[in-house]
C-alpha cells in the first residue's frame, strides 16, 4: 500500500446471521455442518476506498445504511466478512464519546486509564494532561467519579481525551452533536487543527451542511451499498434527493446514481452530468471569467452563466417552474450589481390541494455552504389553504449584499412541514466588483472606516 495512503478498503462487506427463533442458534451450533438456519443480513457491501493522507471523508445515508459498521470495520472493532480493509497509523475514534469510561472512577483516573489504552504510558500521559484539562474545562470535578458529571461535562472530557493522541486518522461519527454551541466551535476548530497537522478524518454526519464544509469528498451508502463517492455538494445533492423522494421513486433514483457512476468509470468527480458542480464551474469559465468582470453599475443578462448542477426532488403534489432573477423593474438578469436590490421569482402548480403551505428560498456560495434565504409567510405562519390546480408566482426580494463571486439559488414549497417540491441550485448568478469599496469575503457589509490621528506616540 502506497506510503500516501491512510485507509484503503478493496470489496469489503459484513454479513451477520439472522435467526428467526433464539433455538435455531443452537441448531446451527449442532447441525449447522449440513443445514442453515439463519438467514444472512449484509449491513455492508461493495467497498471500494482509497483514502489518503491529509483528506477530509463525509459518510453519509439514511439510518441503517452501513455507515457506523463501516467505521467500526476501519477502527478494527469489527472484521470484514468479505475483501479486505488495511489502515496505517494511530487512529482516535469517536464512535461514542466516553465509550472506554469507568463511571465509578474519577475523571482524572479515567484520562490516565484511556491514555494507557491509547497505547501511552503515564509519563505520556503526563504531558498531555494540562492540554486535556483545559480543554475539558471541568474544574474541580476531574477529581469526581464521572457517574456525577452533567451530560456536558462528560461530553467534554470524552471529547479532550479522545482528540489528545495526535492522530493520524481521526474518526468522528455524530460525535460533535452534543454540548452547546460554543463547545461545538471548540471541537470544531480542534479538528481543523487536528487536519492542519496533516492528519487524515472521517466524519459521519447527518448535519449536511457541516459535511460540505469540513469535506474534501464523501461517501453516499444506501442499505449496505456503496452507492456513490464524489465532491461533497455532489454527494448531498444525491442523498438529500433520496430523503425526499416518495418510496416508490427510490427505485429510479438508485438507478440515476449507479448510471452516473457507470458512466464517469469510477471517476465520478469527472463527469460532465447535470451533477458537475464546482469543477465544472471552472471548466465553463466561471470562476476564471469573475477576473475579467465589468466593474459597471449595471445588473445585465449573460446567456452563458447557467447553473449546471440543477437537481430537481421529485414532485410530492406540486412542482415549481419558471425561476427566474430579476430587477425591480421586471427584467431578466444574472449579473447583479453589489447594493442593489433583486427578485427572486419562481411558479409553483398544485397538482393537490394543500394546507399550511410554505414557501422557501436559499443562496449558497459554490461548494454548496448556506449564506441566507427567506421564507414565506415568516415565523411559524402558513397559508392555509392552496386549492388543486392553483398556479402561486412568488417573488422573494432582496439586497444583493454578497461580495464578488459566483453564487446559486435553491427554492422549495412545503405543505405542513412536509416537501411538496425542492429544486437545488435551480438558477447560478454573478456578483460583479461594482464601485471600489473597502469589502473583503462572501457577504458585503457595507464597512464604512473611519481614520483619523490620534496624535503622535509619546516618547520615554
Amino acid at each position: 500500500m502506497s506510503s500516501d495512503i491512510v485507509v484503503k478498503a478493496e470489496g469489503a462487506g459484513k454479513a451477520y446471521a439472522m435467526f428467526a427463533r433464539p433455538e435455531n442458534r443452537l441448531k446451527q451450533m449442532l447441525f449447522g455442518r449440513w443445514r442453515t438456519y439463519y438467514n444472512q443480513f449484509w449491513a455492508l457491501r461493495g467497498i471500494d476506498l482509497e483514502i489518503r493522507r491529509g483528506e477530509t471523508w463525509g459518510i453519509i445515508g439514511r439510518n441503517g445504511s452501513g455507515k457506523s459498521t463501516l467505521l467500526q470495520i476501519i477502527c478494527g472493532n469489527l472484521s470484514p466478512t468479505i475483501g479486505t480493509v488495511s489502515v496505517i497509523g494511530r487512529i482516535a475514534a469517536l464512535l461514542e464519546l466516553g465509550a472506554g469510561f469507568n463511571p465509578e472512577f474519577t475523571g482524572r483516573e479515567n484520562v490516565y486509564m484511556n491514555g494507557v489504552i491509547a497505547g501511552y504510558n503515564r509519563a505520556q500521559v503526563d504531558e498531555r494532561l494540562d492540554g486535556i484539562l483545559a480543554f475539558a474545562d471541568i474544574g474541580a470535578f476531574i477529581e469526581q467519579p464521572v457517574k456525577t458529571y452533567s451530560s456536558g461535562m462528560f461530553a467534554r472530557l470524552a471529547f479532550a481525551v479522545a482528540v489528545s493522541v495526535d492522530p493520524d486518522l481521526l474518526i468522528v461519527d455524530e460525535a460533535l452533536a452534543v454540548g452547546d454551541e460554543a463547545f461545538q466551535r471548540k471541537c470544531f476548530a480542534r479538528m481543523e487543527r487536528i487536519k492542519s497537522d496533516g492528519a487524515t478524518i472521517l466524519f459521519v454526519s447527518h448535519a449536511t451542511a457541516t459535511v460540505v464544509d469540513l469535506c474534501d469528498h464523501a461517501i453516499l451508502l444506501h442499505q449496505g451499498e456503496h452507492l456513490y463517492t464524489g465532491r461533497p455538494k455532489r454527494t448531498v445533492a444525491w442523498y438529500q434527493k433520496l430523503m425526499a423522494a416518495p418510496a416508490v421513486r427510490i427505485p429510479e433514483i438508485l438507478t440515476d446514481i449507479r448510471t452516473a457512476v457507470a458512466l464517469g468509470g469510477g471517476r465520478v468527480d469527472a463527469l460532465a452530468d447535470p451533477l458537475t458542480g464546482t469543477d465544472a464551474l471552472h471548466d465553463m469559465g466561471f470562476v476564471e471569467a469573475q477576473e475579467d468582470a465589468d466593474e459597471t453599475d449595471t445588473a445585465s443578462l449573460d446567456p452563458g452563466l447557467v447553473s449546471v448542477s440543477t437537481l430537481a426532488f421529485e414532485p410530492n403534489g406540486a412542482e415549481i417552474s419558471q425561476a427566474r432573477l430579476l430587477t425591480l423593474a421586471g427584467a431578466p438578469v444574472n449579473c447583479l450589481v453589489p447594493g442593489e436590490r433583486y427578485k427572486f421569482c419562481y411558479c409553483v402548480t398544485f397538482m393537490e390541494a394543500a394546507r399550511n403551505v410554505k414557501f422557501y428560498c436559499m443562496t449558497k456560495v459554490v461548494n454548496g455552504v448556506h449564506l441566507g434565504g427567506g421564507q414565506f409567510p415568516p415565523g411559524q405562519q402558513t397559508i392555509p389553504l392552496v386549492g388543486a390546480n392553483e398556479v402561486i408566482d412568488i417573488c422573494f426580494e432582496f439586497d444583493c449584499v454578497f461580495g464578488f463571486g459566483t453564487y446559486f439559488l435553491n427554492c422549495g414549497v412545503a405543505s405542513r412541514g412536509e416537501l411538496l417540491h425542492r429544486i437545488l441550485d435551480v438558477l447560478a448568478f454573478r456578483v460583479g466588483r461594482g464601485q471600489v469599496r473597502p469589502a473583503v469575503g462572501t457577504i458585503d457589509l457595507n464597512i464604512s472606516v473611519d481614520l483619523r490621528s490620534a496624535g503622535a506616540a509619546e516618547q520615554e
